[in-house]
């Protein structure tokens, strides 16, 4: 009667519903391990669960207090003494007894909203009572007012509470006990993380503007966006501003779908995003950096007939209208549609956002359809996630972005990505990063780029994360300074780009930084040294590639490994096919929410179809046990040299930093051309014209390459050319040489 009681209450009060119970009938042994963010969380679990059921808890905690006492010294509770070696011994004895228990793993209320590190007593008993898993997942409980969340709280924010299918942990034989908890810890976590991700994707909103304008509805007064300007704009100026654009350019593109978007890392381009979204048109944001003549070429590929840009930016990135003009395309400029504003429409849009806020994107996806229904299997194996009732049908399914690939061994491809996938590698980031309210992006990474575009400026608008956008990432002497200015948390770059601040920063300079991630091109040991002695900083080396919208692996603080790319994202799978001269690695195949709903390409997307949903990264890579993958170069950037398989990568990072001598600005990238006797041979390309051979070959052989990695000879020229990601440009590369 009692359960039943304050069951009615939690519907009444937070709209609270349960997907998935009925797997809380499964019998004994059998241990329930959700999340632990509230101070509540015991009740929304309480009123779910049969009367044998008990809650883990630790006496210590219990002598807080009288209540804490009360609540905690029952018959519904498994009191134990976290400090004895006894506490793991009682609880392995009742489950062996066919108990049932609720234990929250982490040990204590999340600090952070998200899932923090298991205690490994948790895979101990796993291993040696073989018990079941059943793991659950309370979403929205981290924003109560009586949580650990160091952002902002209500008072009855709504919650619901998520289970999985019953999970049978792997048989582990033959190892020791120390590497079997370690490995079933790991094993349970990742399937918390998976099973967070997969709720997110089935109960969140379908679409990218739609999962913004959730969060706006929250917290409009938010300062959201900033740029070089120093203007910050809040979530409500954001989404007015979206509206009026919108309108604008809906009246000149009645009946286009695709639109071109050609602007730097300033305010007006997530507005203009924004309010291409909420008219239903596609954004192809176009790479200004490789010159005129590659966007019409992509523009011609993804069938633009406009685009939205800046006379100022044209100006200032002397770029000329006149080509784009004879090529048939419109510019269509945003000082412009910014003087066709008037006062009546900013008033309007005004209301609207303070009286009806979801009127404003009004193609960005609704909350439509009955309320979800449990038992539909979800995007993750194992755990039972119900359909969603968001938005029209197959609303995330639909493009949201023509980005183009970087054609530094090519011609640009164009790639088209979906609501769904942006919106999935935003979510699945967000499953194993521990981003707090109080966090501030700084993104100069370009975003024509994808990862400038997604974790850059998506993932923060989605999350509610201040985002500074800084207008280039080559501005090596000042970007520290404002990023020091403005406290940023969370930094996006390059190898390239952390090398050219390192010369130029003060040590001082990133020291609010929490999380420094690093991708586009493999980051060397010499740069990470360089940022661990002299900022104190730990580069968290990720991978990707924009067909995957882009991150594929990522190194955490919870899962670090240097040297590696990191683990997995939830949601994906991975497959190794053989190449021949390189036994212990394979040509990486990824699948997943977040990989491509095609390409622009006729003859490249016909290649990518056919492998039904999987994407060929072109990259080998070799995994460990624990899951962390090692990129060892490109299949392309692999030469056969007297019968072997020899990484042109590998050789230069083994010369990154290798001739101090010559200063930090020596670079030297490395290309292979047909050789008559050895197949291939190398040649060496620096700036530096005074470097030598036999200065390569010792500095290889400090390294432990052998001699089939020594070049053939160096070759000087006045700059390594580089795409606007910073990675070396190899196609110009070779054609140079």
């Amino acid at each position: 009667m009692l359960r039943r009681l304050f069951h009615r209450l939690l519907r009444v009060c937070f709209r609270f519903r349960a997907y998935g119970a009925e797997v809380l009938k499964t019998p004994g042994p059998v241990l329930l391990v959700p999340n632990h963010v509230s101070w509540l969380d015991f009740l929304f679990l309480w009123v779910l669960l049969d009367r044998d059921w008990k809650f883990v808890v630790s006496r210590v905690a219990a002598r807080l207090s009288w209540l804490h006492r009360k609540i905690m010294l029952n018959r519904r509770t498994f009191p134990i003494d976290p400090a004895s070696p006894y506490a793991l011994k009682r609880i392995a004895e009742h489950l062996q007894a066919g108990g049932r228990l609720v234990l929250f793993a982490e040990g204590q209320i999340s600090r952070t909203g998200c899932l923090m590190k298991l205690f490994d007593g948790t895979g101990f008993l796993l291993h040696k009572t073989r018990a079941r898993v059943v793991t659950g997942y309370l979403r929205g409980a981290h924003r109560l007012k009586w949580s650990r969340q160091p952002g902002w709280r209500r008072w009855w924010p709504p919650i619901t509470a998520h289970f999985s299918e019953v999970l049978d942990p792997p048989r582990l034989e033959g190892v020791s006990t120390a590497r079997a908890r370690a490995t079933l810890t790991t094993w349970l976590r990742d399937r918390m993380v998976a099973q967070q991700f997969a709720t997110e994707m089935a109960f969140g909103p379908a679409t990218v503007p739609a999962a913004i304008l959730e969060t706006a509805r929250r917290v409009p007064r938010f300062r959201i966006l900033e740029d070089a300007t120093m203007q910050p704009i809040t979530y409500r100026r954001l989404l007015i501003g979206a509206e009026l654009l919108g309108a604008r350019l809906a009246a000149r593109l009645r009946d286009v779908e695709r639109v071109g978007v050609l602007l730097p890392n300033v305010n007006a381009l997530p507005v203009t995003l924004l309010g291409l979204w909420a008219r239903g048109k596609v954004p192809a944001i176009l790479n200004f950096t490789t010159g005129t003549a590659t966007m019409l070429t992509c523009a011609a590929l993804a069938g633009l007939r406009h685009v939205v840009t800046s006379r100022a930016f044209l100006e200032r990135a002397r770029l000329k209208p006149e080509p784009f003009a004879e090529a048939g395309l419109e510019m269509i400029y945003l000082e412009d549609l910014r003087a066709e504003i008037r006062g009546p429409a900013k008033l309007a849009a005004a209301l609207r956002m303070r009286f009806a806020p979801g009127s404003l994107l009004r193609h960005a996806g609704r909350w439509a359809g009955p309320e979800p229904k449990a038992g539909r299997a979800g995007p993750v194996s194992g755990l039972q996630v119900p359909a969603s009732g968001r938005a029209a049908p197959d609303a995330g399914q639909q493009p949201a972005v023509i980005l183009f690939t970087s054609g530094s061994e090519g011609v640009p491809k164009g790639v088209e990505l979906t609501h769904a996938n942006l919106l999935a590698n935003i979510r699945q980031m967000l499953a194993v990063i521990d981003v707090t309210d109080h966090d501030r992006v700084f993104n100069a990474l370009p975003t024509f780029h994808s990862f400038g575009l997604t974790v850059g400026l998506l993932l923060g608008l989605v999350r509610g994360l201040y985002v500074f956008l800084y207008p280039s990432p080559l501005h090596y002497r000042l970007l520290p300074n404002v990023l020091y200015d403005r406290a940023c948390t969370v930094f996006l770059a390059t190898n390239t780009f952390l090398n050219g601040y390192a010369r130029r920063a003060h040590p001082f300079d990133f020291r609010a930084l929490r999380y420094l991630f690093a991708g586009a091109e493999k980051v060397q040991e010499e740069t990470a040294r360089v940022w661990a002695q002299r900022f104190g900083v730990r580069i968290l080396e990720g991978y990707g590639a924009t067909e995957c919208s882009p991150v594929i692996s990522v190194n955490t603080p919870m899962a670090p490994k240097h040297g590696t790319a990191g683990r997995l994202l939830p949601g994906m799978e991975l497959r190794l096919e053989p190449v021949e001269g390189v036994p212990d690695a394979g040509r990486l195949l990824v699948r997943g929410p977040n990989v491509m709903r095609g390409y622009l390409n006729p003859e490249a997307n016909a290649a990518f179809q056919a492998l039904g949903g999987w994407y060929d990264t072109g990259d080998i890579v070799s995994v460990d046990d624990e899951g962390f993958l090692t990129i060892r170069g490109r299949l392309k950037r692999f030469a056969k040299v007297s019968g072997e398989m020899v990484s042109l990568t590998a050789v230069e990072d083994a010369l990154a930093g290798a001739f101090p001598q010559y200063g930090q600005r020596c670079e030297v990238a490395v290309i292979a051309r047909p050789d008559e006797d050895k197949g291939e041979a190398l040649i060496a390309v620096t700036n530096e014209p005074r470097l030598r051979l036999d200065e390569i070959r010792a500095a290889l052989r400090a390294r432990g390459l052998p001699n089939l990695c020594v070049p053939r000879e160096v070759v000087a020229v006045r700059e390594i050319p580089k795409l606007g990601t910073g990675k070396v440009n190899h196609r110009e590369l070779a054609r140079l040489v």
